[in-house]
């Protein structure tokens, strides 16, 4: 294939040479899916216009997967002609490979959903339409392909596709395909083989991605079903627990679930929008079962995640599907410590003291000062290049912030 019409790239200032393991970004939300990085040495404050950018591409088709980092390579996905394509470009921005893993979602708001996660000398993708594929990460080759839609026996199909991104665990690659034949399910990362499928249960796949608790002594696979949340043992697949979403709401939840839960020190904290309540959940000391610790009506994220920063929550919450305000909540208690309109909704991510608030309706990216007292903006600008929502989230590596808008991607230098 050629590589897409529509490339402006100009000159980065860092070298592929200089870039480091420690500031990769292999997966969706950073190293750990909680959407920190620990890259330090960050700008405090942006000029005035905002970062410098380092350079702009286009060409990367429909969609609002962000990239993932690795070894001086950007990895992200596009739907070009109905076509997934897996595109690999260096951090100067150019291209190395593009390769199609099949058709993509065209259904209701057609493009691409999930981001591509990198681990070891492979890439893992999950298509809209519940495949799973798997990738040579130097030359793209691709090394199996599996349908899970058609594997595990999926009766319905989410609205909006599928939309999660690839979680590794040891030698497994976690789907959850919500099919009678299995809700969520280990395959080989290496061939594909099904290692264990959940069928205990058998619930409807609801956008989420899911999220790795390790917690006395156990793994266990965290994630939002359409009518519940779950927690599934790593290595078996046995269903340790199950919180419907009726146990701390009154029905009928949306089953619109896309926010990742968010694990920290035993405890797993999970929210939805459309006016659906958040959880905070306890896990037992061995994982095997979890109660509820609080309640909040607030900060009902729809899909731009949270974040939680010395002991408190931030994120944006719904108050409809084109509006939202940013939230910030106790860790422990679930109490409101403000609620403030800027903007809209949308994504959040955090690095070296700051919350970088990406808003999806104009595109205004904010640096935010966290803060338990208010929302204590720093520096903004506005993303202008690309079009639609902006709902991809941004990405910082080895101090540069990477901005995937349509199908334009754009870095920006910020390192001081």
């Amino acid at each position: 294939m050629h590589w897409p019409r529509g490339i402006v790239t100009i000159v980065m200032v860092l070298a592929a040479s200089s870039v480091t393991r420690s500031a990769d970004w292999p997966q969706f939300r950073g190293p750990e899916r909680t959407g920190k990085s620990a890259e330090t040495g960050l700008l405090q404050q942006w000029p005035a216009g905002g970062p410098k950018m380092l350079w702009s591409m286009g060409g990367l088709g429909v969609g609002w997967s962000s990239v993932s980092v690795v070894e001086g390579t950007i990895y992200t996905l596009g739907m070009l002609n109905k076509q997934g394509i897996l595109f690999a470009f260096d951090v100067q921005g150019k291209g190395k490979w593009q390769r199609s893993y099949g058709r993509e979602w065209t259904g209701s708001h057609p493009g691409v959903r999930s981001t591509p996660t990198v681990e070891g000398d492979r890439i893992y993708v999950i298509s809209g339409n519940c495949g799973v594929n798997c990738f040579e990460k130097q030359t793209g080759t691709i090394v199996w392909q599996l349908d899970a839609y058609e594997r595990f026996k999926v009766k319905k199909k989410p609205r909006w596709g599928f939309a999660e991104s690839p979680l590794v665990v040891g030698d497994k690659v976690i789907c959850t395909p919500g099919g009678s034949e299995g809700t969520m399910a280990a395959l080989h990362k290496n061939n594909g083989r099904v290692i264990w499928a959940c069928k205990e249960i058998n619930e409807t796949s609801s956008f989420c991605t899911p999220t790795l608790c390790e917690w006395g002594g156990r793994k266990l696979i965290v994630t939002q079903t359409s009518e519940s949340i779950l927690g599934v043992d790593a290595e078996t697949g046995k269903l340790l627990w199950r919180v419907p979403f009726a146990t701390y709401q009154p029905p009928p939840a949306k089953g619109i679930n896309p926010p990742a839960p968010y694990y920290h020190h035993g405890c797993v904290y999970v929210t939805s929008g459309y006016d659906d309540k958040g959880v905070m959940l306890e896990l037992s000391a061995d994982g095997s079962s979890a109660k509820v610790k609080w309640v909040d009506a607030t900060l009902d994220n729809h899909h731009g995640h949270v974040v939680q920063i010395d002991g408190f929550i931030y994120g944006a919450n719904w108050l409809s599907n084109s509006n939202g305000n940013w939230v910030c909540l106790d860790w422990e208690t679930g109490k409101v410590q403000w609620e403030k309109h800027w903007f809209n909704k949308g994504s959040i991510i955090y690095a070296d003291g700051m919350l970088y608030c990406y808003e999806e309706k104009s595109g205004n990216l904010g640096l935010v000062k966290p803060s338990p007292q208010g929302f204590h903006l720093v520096s903004s600008f506005q993303i202008t290049q690309g079009d639609g929502r902006h709902w991809a989230h941004p990405v910082i590596s080895n101090g540069v912030l990477y901005v995937r808008h349509g199908d334009v991607l754009m870095a920006f230098a910020i390192k001081g």
